[in-house]
């Protein structure tokens, strides 16, 4: 039995949610998220709380269940409140920039990046910060994983993108030759 899964999902006053079959769509004040689910997942819509059963009672059917509760809940949560994933940049010379929905870095290449981001994706520059917001948490971690990729971090001095609460583990580096 899936722990997970059993835990209803509390439908808040300003969400809509229409079940037609195996497509969810859900409405909120931060967007619009449509998702259809597997065959082996029944959704079921009671007042205010959606419940998650499993279809039959195979192995696929029980490990979608959990999966299928927690997507659910992560659209419900994405539409009323939103995502936000934070990476910070350390290196000379390194910045960023938003202009419309293009994202400009310069990290220390001989080349300005641009990064077009997707439709309900927005980024927002603090300093030495990007903060990447969007009601879908699947395209907000994609999204910011994409950017990162552009200069990962580094073990040495630890200059390029890392999250904000990522460790960076820190390498000692060479020695000279002792005589």
């Amino acid at each position: 039995m899936s722990r997970i899964g059993k835990k209803p999902i509390g439908v808040p006053d300003k969400v809509e949610i229409k079940i037609s079959g195996s497509v969810v769509d859900v409405k909120g004040p931060k967007g619009h998220l449509t998702y259809t689910f597997r065959k082996e997942v029944k959704i079921e819509k009671a007042d205010k709380v959606i419940n998650v059963t499993p279809s039959n009672n195979t192995t696929t059917a029980k490990a979608l269940w959990g999966l299928s509760r927690t997507i659910l809940g992560n659209m419900v949560t994405g539409v009323t409140t939103g995502f936000v994933k934070t990476l910070e940049f350390n290196g000379v010379g390194y910045k960023a920039a938003v202009a419309g929905n293009t994202l400009t870095l310069n990290l220390g290449y001989s080349h300005a990046i641009d990064y077009k981001l997707p439709k309900g994706i927005e980024a927002k520059i603090n300093k030495n910060t990007i903060e990447i917001y969007g009601c879908d948490k699947e395209l907000v971690g994609f999204v910011a994983a994409q950017v990162r990729s552009y200069r990962e971090p580094e073990p040495y001095k630890g200059k390029g993108l890392k999250y904000t609460d990522e460790k960076i583990i820190r390498k000692a580096g060479k020695t000279g030759a002792k005589k």
